[in-house]
């Protein structure tokens, strides 16, 4: 008769992180990268009205065939892995005047804090993994840590370190230059991007992500409190300063990943390239890599802590409707469920991306004082104030 030991559950405990770590890092967010990117040159050719990728597929033709597959029918579709393997056969040219060391340490350096952030993001609520011969349910969270949006500011500002060494290290003036303004960017941005979570913080009582999705999951979305203890009027007035709180974090993020209209770090029209004007191969990619990777944490922290995270619309009234469980009871979730809700989670994800992307091709650049002056002089007063509005509206309306 097999008896279990401290030896097997530790081992088991080790199986599930892994499968954990490489199901988010290697099956998600790495081919989401591929997928942001195609959708991206997809919706800015729409946006300019042009055609867009539409002839890349299987290279059938290599073997013999008449043409090539286009799965789905769609042209282009394969676009996103030709650009990899470009990547990955380009030649790595290193030019005779860089700093070779901190040149090749600066993409890792961008785009390891940028993945490492997605450990305490609860991308699903629990498996019942039975089956497998796990008595307890799986939390869908790599690291439950009860410091969670605190940790994520903390690794992700390492990501700006990257940057500056990529601007020294080209040893050019214009890597250099790019180089100084990401780093005044986004040292100015952090301070309103950490302000603007404090409203959120101080609702909900705690700094468990975990704890925040199961919240919304039973009471309503912060920004959308429409079931439970959200149809309450103290959650409807706080949804004044969580409204603030949720426009300045979104415009923040838009900066700290350095994105249009806020991409002065490597604008191309001044710049050429801006930090990585110097880099080509997959060092360029890794840096192309870590903004993405980024934009996608971003997104997910923004669903986490204003739209419910995992949490189906509606799931406790929608489980009453149908007799099925859409919503999350602790240790009594069926497989079906978990799955429903990491589905849900990534659904909101791609949607925000899709929201990066058509900002990115509708507005135009900031100068670089516009940039700064809306940082220091519009949403650091006003992530500050709101911080006090928040204060006096649950002193007014206090919450059960």
């Amino acid at each position: 008769m097999f008896t279990p030991t401290l030896a097997t559950f530790d081992l088991l405990a080790l199986a599930v992180s892994v499968g954990k770590i490489v199901f988010l890092t290697f099956l998600v967010i790495l081919p989401l990268v591929s997928i942001a990117v195609y959708f991206e040159r997809r919706i800015s050719a729409v946006i300019q009205d042009r055609v867009g990728p539409n002839r890349v597929g299987v290279p059938l033709t290599l073997l013999g065939f008449k043409k090539d597959w286009q799965p789905f029918g769609i042209g282009g579709l394969a676009q996103a892995a030709a650009d990899g393997l470009k990547f990955i056969l380009k030649e790595d040219f290193v030019p005779a005047h860089v700093r070779t060391f901190y040149y090749w340490l600066a993409p890792c350096m961008t785009v390891v804090p940028a993945l490492l952030t997605c450990v305490v993001l609860p991308f699903g609520s629990e498996l019942n993994l039975s089956f497998l011969g796990l008595a307890a349910p799986v939390k869908m969270v790599i690291a439950d840590l009860s410091i969670g949006p605190l940790f994520t500011f903390a690794i992700a500002s390492i990501g700006v370190y990257g940057i500056v060494l990529a601007g020294w290290a080209s040893n050019s003036k214009y890597p250099f230059l790019g180089g100084v303004r990401a780093s005044a960017q986004m040292i100015s941005y952090e301070i309103s991007l950490g302000l603007s979570i404090i409203p959120v913080l101080m609702i909900f009582g705690e700094l468990n992500m975990t704890k925040m999705s199961a919240f919304q999951d039973a009471n309503g979305w912060l920004l959308l409190p429409l079931w439970g203890e959200g149809l309450s009027v103290a959650r409807w007035v706080l949804v004044i300063p969580v409204l603030i709180s949720f426009v300045i974090f979104t415009v923040s993020m838009f900066a700290e990943t350095n994105r249009l209209p806020f991409d002065l770090a490597e604008c191309e029209t001044e710049l050429v390239a801006g930090y990585h004007t110097e880099y080509s191969s997959m060092k360029f990619a890794l840096f192309f890599m870590g903004e993405y990777a980024a934009m996608i944490i971003g997104s997910g922290m923004a669903v986490t802590l204003f739209l419910g995270g995992w949490s189906i619309p509606f799931g406790p009234l929608l489980s009453k409707l149908t007799g099925l469980q859409f919503h999350f009871i602790p240790g009594h979730t069926p497989l079906y469920t978990g799955l429903l809700h990491i589905g849900t989670f990534f659904a909101k994800v791609f949607l925000f991306i899709v929201f990066f992307i058509i900002i990115r091709w509708t507005l135009p650049r900031f100068r670089f004082d516009q940039l700064m002056a809306l940082g220091w002089k519009v949403f650091f007063e006003l992530a500050l104030a709101n911080v006090f509005l928040t204060a006096l509206l649950m002193w007014w309306f206090p919450l059960k």
